[in-house]
């Protein structure tokens, strides 16, 4: 069995254009039927903000590997100077059931989280001439720093403005010297909101707060999930969740939606369809397009899959006896 752990994942380093193309395989497959994910259940106990989820998956094809991600998600542990994220993956020979790796980590689920991002974006931009391409990104912990280098690392040399807003004002001095002179620190989301045509919340936010009329021709990508007034609906062109059933509940954006204005399954796009059909995202200029991701199991598999071939083909790596 071998053992990674986040040291291994950075000398591995963070291929995005790869990360991608790893989310678009898994979607492929998950259309194809060659996927399996139950519903992920979450534990809970004494204070209910907390939760520890079990997120087990199958994926086929050439990955063609089974596991699961445990991951812990404590709030407070901000306050304490600890990650409020934990998480480990162990992969299983598909065949045999076999273990034969673990990741102990929170730097995969994090990958994956904005390489998902990342698959939409480019699928959206391949689709949507933009001149003047600026990023929003609300929430500047471990997952709004992943998005900033995947967004550097993807459309650098395009970007015009990256307008950064988080509750504990970040130092210019904490961003890429190279990517200086492209950041805006704001003191509100709201202008942050106003000036990106690609808006990304990363935030752990308790209370939703966006309440703004978004401009057509932008792209919402909620990926902290809690940070839209259910009103938000009625400005939505077109919505895509990666997944219905896990999405609408555990009192989500797209929940609350459900629940005071009617959102249905039948009036969205899943993750497959984003990915793989040209219309959901195309000619969108008049459209305002939102995603939510709950995070499908598939994906956290297929980016662990991915980064143990890497540590295979580079040598890294802790072999446990």
């Amino acid at each position: 069995m071998k053992y990674l752990s986040e040291q291994h994942i950075r000398e591995i380093g963070t291929d995005w254009h790869g990360l991608a193309d790893v989310v678009q395989q898994a979607s492929a497959l998950l259309r194809e039927g060659e996927t399996s994910q139950p519903v992920k259940p979450y534990l809970r106990y004494r204070n209910l903000k907390n939760r520890i989820i079990a997120m087990p998956a199958f994926v086929g094809g050439n990955i063609n590997t089974a596991g699961i991600k445990w991951i812990a998600s404590f709030p407070g542990n901000i306050e304490k100077q600890i990650p409020r994220a934990h998480a480990t993956i162990i992969l299983n020979e598909a065949d045999t059931g076999i273990p034969f790796a673990i990741l102990n980590t929170g730097a995969v689920s994090a990958i994956r989280t904005a390489a998902v991002t990342g698959a939409v974006i480019r699928k959206y931009l391949s689709l949507n001439t933009c001149d003047n391409l600026s990023f929003g990104i609300i929430g500047f912990g471990p997952i709004g720093r992943m998005h900033l280098s995947m967004i550097d690392a993807l459309w650098g040399d395009q970007l015009k403005h990256i307008y950064i807003f988080d509750l504990r004002q970040p130092d210019l001095q904490s961003i890429p010297a190279h990517l200086q002179s492209k950041v805006i620190i704001c003191d509100d989301w709201q202008t942050a909101f106003e000036n990106s045509k690609i808006f990304i919340t990363c935030t752990v936010s308790s209370g939703r707060y966006i309440n703004s009329i978004p401009s057509k021709g932008t792209l919402h990508l909620n990926v902290s999930l809690r940070d839209y007034e259910p009103s938000f609906l009625q400005h939505v062109d077109r919505m895509v969740v990666d997944d219905w059933e896990e999405i609408c509940r555990e009192n989500t954006d797209v929940e609350q939606m459900h629940l005071q204005h009617g959102l249905t399954e039948d009036q969205t796009f899943n993750i497959s369809q984003c990915l793989l059909d040209n219309a959901v995202l195309d000619d969108a200029a008049d459209s305002v397009v939102m995603f939510n991701p709950m995070g499908m199991a598939i994906f956290d598999i297929a980016v662990a899959r991915y980064y143990f071939d890497r540590s295979e083909q580079l040598n890294i790596g802790q072999s446990l006896n």
